[in-house]
């Protein structure tokens, strides 16, 4: 049994072999099974965001202020896919943490940074979109490429310094017990926040975002309803039915950026919120579930801002075919779509 003396601090780690990780209750067909699922997720959420910064990168025409956003945000997405989420993987698989309570922290820490630095790129996506439809003859001089830079700055910077100071000063896990006992012994990279910062994570990392996203993203979707009002009215066919399928498109993309984000994070989020005023009773496998569900988001990024844009769907054929190596291919008027 280990045990937490208040007074004395003491605590005994022989339950866990003394340090050590007691033997995974899963078989080898079952941890296999969730080796290859999750890999699979790593893949999609690499390869999909490299893609990306690939195509953004290398055509100049793909240089424009929405892009560098989505390309921001590819690379956190990849760099959470490639540097984050093995060690995750092994953590959820195996029921222990393998790498040491130093690594923890930096683990963690660049979890919490770049998932936050993710979500605020989708925050950043939705106000570039809504000046792009609801103020479009004054989105080339209000979304320029320093103001896009001045953003990417603030989307990095901001998640950056909240993650890494709360995870650095242990702040967050500040009078949990069980936390203390799970470091001392070393057999977890335990995940788990106070009643305070809790209620901080949702609101920072959730609540405030998703607000932003969700209200702008409605914003838009009424000012579209108002330009199909208007080009009805105007009794230009043409116009009108090219009204409607914009229409249309529009509605599916937000709806689809709206149902994947709070999808994928609210759970995960809610059980942040309340696990400590729950005792942390959520079953270890639950949280894990919970947590890759959040992580699933950076591996949609890439299908709704990538995969549903014309431009990257060629620039993709362009990148597979090995056209890419031809000289100036990159300059070419390839992407007249995206002008």
């Amino acid at each position: 049994m280990f045990f937490l003396n208040a007074s004395k601090h003491v605590i005994d780690c022989s339950e866990f072999g003394n340090g050590s990780c007691s033997e995974n209750p899963r078989s080898i067909g079952i941890r296999g099974a969730m080796y290859i699922s999750l890999s699979g997720v790593i893949i999609v959420t690499v390869f999909g965001n490299l893609a990306i910064i690939i195509s953004i990168s290398y055509f100049r025409q793909l240089h424009s202020p929405t892009n560098f956003l989505i390309l921001s945000m590819a690379v956190t997405d990849f760099l959470l896919g490639f540097f984050i989420m093995p060690y995750s993987m092994i953590r959820s698989v195996e029921n222990c943490w393998y790498f040491g309570m130093t690594f923890c922290k930096i683990h963690y820490s660049f979890d919490l940074m770049l998932c936050l630095v993710s979500i605020f790129h989708l925050c950043s996506i939705a106000v570039d979109r809504f000046y792009a439809i609801c103020y479009p003859l004054h989105y080339s001089s209000k979304i320029t490429v320093p103001r896009i830079r001045q953003l990417i700055i603030i989307c990095w910077s901001v998640p950056s310094s909240f993650a890494l100071g709360l995870v650095f000063s242990e702040a967050y896990a500040s009078g949990i017990d069980i936390y203390e006992i799970l470091v001392a012994c070393s057999i977890s990279c335990p995940v788990m926040f106070n009643k305070l910062w809790g209620v901080v994570v949702f609101s920072f990392g959730f609540f405030i975002p998703a607000s932003v996203i969700t209200g702008i993203y409605a914003k838009i979707f009424e000012v579209s309803k108002k330009h199909l009002r208007v080009m009805k009215s105007s009794g230009d066919k043409h116009s009108n039915q090219f009204s409607r399928s914009a229409d249309r498109k529009a509605a599916k993309t937000l709806s689809i950026v709206i149902g994947v984000f709070l999808f994928c994070w609210f759970p995960c989020f809610v059980t942040i919120l309340i696990e400590p005023f729950l005792g942390f009773s959520t079953p270890p496998v639950l949280f894990d579930a919970l947590t890759w569900l959040g992580y699933f988001n950076s591996s949609c990024n890439p299908l709704i801002y990538g995969f549903f844009y014309p431009w990257f769907q060629k620039a993709l054929r362009y990148i597979l075919s090995g056209k890419v190596f031809q000289q100036h291919f990159c300059t070419s008027n390839l992407f007249p779509e995206n002008k």
